[in-house]
């Protein structure tokens, strides 16, 4: 069995330029784990707390002063390693030690394992054997939290490659489309100047409506069948748009 020998963390940033944590937790002293916590733009009423007062700093101290609480134990057994994250921080949403930091312990617990037993990462996920390939979701038109004034109230628009057979295919696919997408958008408005939302969606001033036009307009000019080749997904970051004094969602940013 595994034993966790050494586990630290840091303050790096992200890719918005804002503070996060990275942890490292090694086992038999020779297997390394790495993992830098994401964080969104927007959060949902409901998620975990990302960090303390907005602050990783607190995170990271917390960390370091109950570090040995996780030396001794099994990287492959992530039940434990989650327990142990209990003992630090009971509440409900991680608003101690930060769900960043949960994250990053756990998913580097993870890689620590998969190293030192020469196992697959997945295969420490998932202990049955009914292994299936995700398939990765992109991002090709975006407004809400991640882009400016004018641009839709949806967050992100998504390509989902549902009848693609194989990860390059998926992505082939995705890629695709975001570049066809951009072509149309230019050919609508001679002004759009590649602006991107911080997760590289476009982000044109356009209604909700015609956004998913357009969306849907770049698949189907590439030759796909909308709803079986490629479909469209949404992320409509809603507890953004709740508005809490008229008790409804409020979609009115493309209309500033």
């Amino acid at each position: 069995m595994s034993k966790i020998t050494g586990i630290n963390g840091r303050i790096l940033y992200n890719s918005r330029g804002s503070k996060t944590i990275e942890v490292d937790i090694t086992s038999d002293e020779s297997f390394l784990g790495r993992v830098c916590a994401p964080s969104g733009a927007s959060v949902g009423k409901y998620e975990a707390t990302s960090f303390p007062n907005n602050n990783p700093e607190e995170s990271l101290a917390l960390l370091k002063n109950n570090s040995d609480k996780f030396i001794g134990s099994d990287p492959t057994d992530l039940k434990s390693i989650h327990d142990i994250v209990r003992t630090i921080d009971e509440t409900g949403n991680y608003s101690k030690i930060g769900g960043a930091c949960a994250f990053a312990i756990t998913i580097a617990a993870t890689e620590s394992a998969a190293k030192s037993t020469d196992t697959p990462i997945y295969k420490i996920i998932k202990q049955d054997s009914d292994f299936r390939f995700p398939f990765p979701i992109g991002n090709i038109l975006g407004g809400g939290a991640h882009a400016g004034p004018g641009t839709p109230d949806i967050q992100e628009i998504l390509v989902v490659p549902t009848g693609a057979r194989t990860i390059r295919e998926a992505i082939d696919m995705n890629l695709t489309v975001h570049k066809e997408l951009r072509n149309l958008i230019q050919k609508d408005d001679p002004e759009f100047t590649n602006g991107r939302g911080d997760e590289g969606g476009w982000a044109p001033k356009y209604d909700n409506e015609k956004a998913l036009d357009m969306s849907a307009s770049a698949i189907e000019s590439l030759g796909y069948t909308l709803g079986k080749e490629v479909s469209l997904g949404v992320d409509f970051a809603s507890s953004t748009q709740w508005n809490g004094e008229k008790m409804k969602y409020v979609y009115d940013r493309a209309c500033l």
